[in-house]
């Protein structure tokens, strides 16, 4: 296909990525194609620390545990614990092992120890507090919640229940965290007669949350009501997410990977009251059209974070996807020239932004071949769905482990 797209093509900076989008999103989402590359990671960095200083940005949201990511905020806005600690107990999936994470986690202290609260910048979680290898007990959640709403509502009579009753019926922690679980059914506590009072029991506690509203932010603040909020969301999800680990039926994995990208967008929405936002995920968990995946022979189908954030927010959502060259090291190498990953590898550019919608014109009804990766850790970018990306954040080589 020889096409100039030369023209598509723009240095990668704020200015740029704001300038491709019809309005200011509240969250801007710059997905990644693999994961455990701290280049893809640096390029995040990079952006964001311009979209503060010269967009006024103060959040930066990635796809990690929302109630460990507490942790971290409450480090780079207070100073509260040290740097290890904080990489060791604030991220999941093992992105605390991250260099790219520790530098952004330090480069957020240090910045705003000069800020003043208001305009401190802040970090979080927006993944619920799941592995691929199962899901957490509810405990944390749920005895946060309960403990908030006691301190505050108690002598009024309202509480569902003791404290000692939610212990009571947690049980556990080893209950709710048995390995073996997400793949057996029969091994989840999570359609017991405790598991199910619980369900109850939370919902009731986040109605009381809601209905208490003006009293709770009158007699603490807002932001401590909607770490409440995230407390609620959090122990449903977690709750629900355990009920469907117990399902029997065919539907039971499409219904956890999708109910796992419902917590992740129930968590975007609350952060985008904050706005603007600068989201990063894995391009899978931000994308606006159906996610997919395959396990074995089974083919999983659901609606992405991405999909219904933007659902909800229409323009006030806008997703960047990343994809790249070459992952040497993984077994990834030049792209074949006939595919859009090849003609932007071509490119003299080491990193770039491609305009999509102008690139999808200049293509018309023709489309590069789609690429096919040999790493099952890398999704290269579908060409087909090009219209559906804000932009395109392209980078051409992945360096090499030392």
């Amino acid at each position: 296909m020889a096409l100039d797209i030369a023209p598509t093509v723009h240095a990668l900076d704020a200015a740029a990525v704001l300038g491709l989008l019809p309005a200011r999103p509240r969250l801007l989402a710059l997905g990644e194609p693999t994961h455990g590359e701290d280049l893809l990671l640096d390029v995040r960095n990079a952006l964001f620390h311009q979209l503060v200083e010269r967009e006024g940005y103060r959040t930066i949201a990635i796809e990690s545990d929302c109630l460990a990511g507490l942790v971290v905020d409450e480090y780079v806005t207070s100073g509260a614990g040290g740097l290890d600690e904080v990489m060791e107990r604030g991220f999941s999936h093992g992105f605390g092992a991250s260099a790219a994470n520790r530098e952004l986690v330090r480069r957020l202290r240090e910045d705003n120890a000069d800020r003043p609260a208001a305009e401190q910048v802040r970090f979080a979680g927006f993944d619920g507090p799941l592995e691929m290898t199962g899901a957490q007990s509810p405990r944390a959640a749920l005895t946060a919640l309960h403990g908030y709403l006691a301190a505050r509502v108690e002598p009024d009579g309202l509480l569902p229940c003791t404290a000692e009753t939610l212990d009571r019926l947690l049980g556990a922690d080893d209950r709710w965290t048995e390995p073996a679980a997400m793949m057996d059914p029969a091994r989840s506590t999570g359609r017991s007669a405790e598991a199910r009072e619980l369900r109850l029991l939370a919902d009731d506690l986040v109605a009381l949350l809601d209905a208490e509203t003006p009293r709770l932010i009158a007699a603490t603040s807002r932001e401590e009501w909607d770490r409440a909020r995230l407390y609620g969301r959090t122990a449903l999800g977690l709750l629900r997410y355990h009920f469907w680990m117990a399902d029997t039926s065919p539907a039971r994995l499409t219904r956890l990977v999708g109910l796992r990208d419902q917590m992740m967008a129930d968590n975007l929405l609350a952060l985008a009251e904050r706005g603007p936002v600068l989201v990063h995920a894995h391009n899978a968990h931000l994308q606006r059209d159906r996610s997919s995946m395959r396990l074995g022979e089974l083919r999983l189908e659901w609606w992405s974070a991405g999909a219904l954030v933007s659902a909800r927010l229409g323009e006030a959502y806008a997703f960047l996807a990343t994809d790249l060259g070459t992952i040497r090291h993984r077994g990834v190498d030049a792209p074949p020239p006939d595919t859009l990953q090849g003609m932007l590898h071509a490119l003299p550019e080491d990193r770039c932004l491609v305009d999509t919608a102008r690139l999808a014109a200049l293509l018309g009804e023709e489309r590069p071949a789609a690429r096919v990766s040999p790493y099952y850790g890398y999704a290269p970018l579908d060409p087909a769905r090009l219209t559906a990306y804000d932009g395109l954040v392209f980078i051409k080589d992945m360096p090499s482990p030392a």
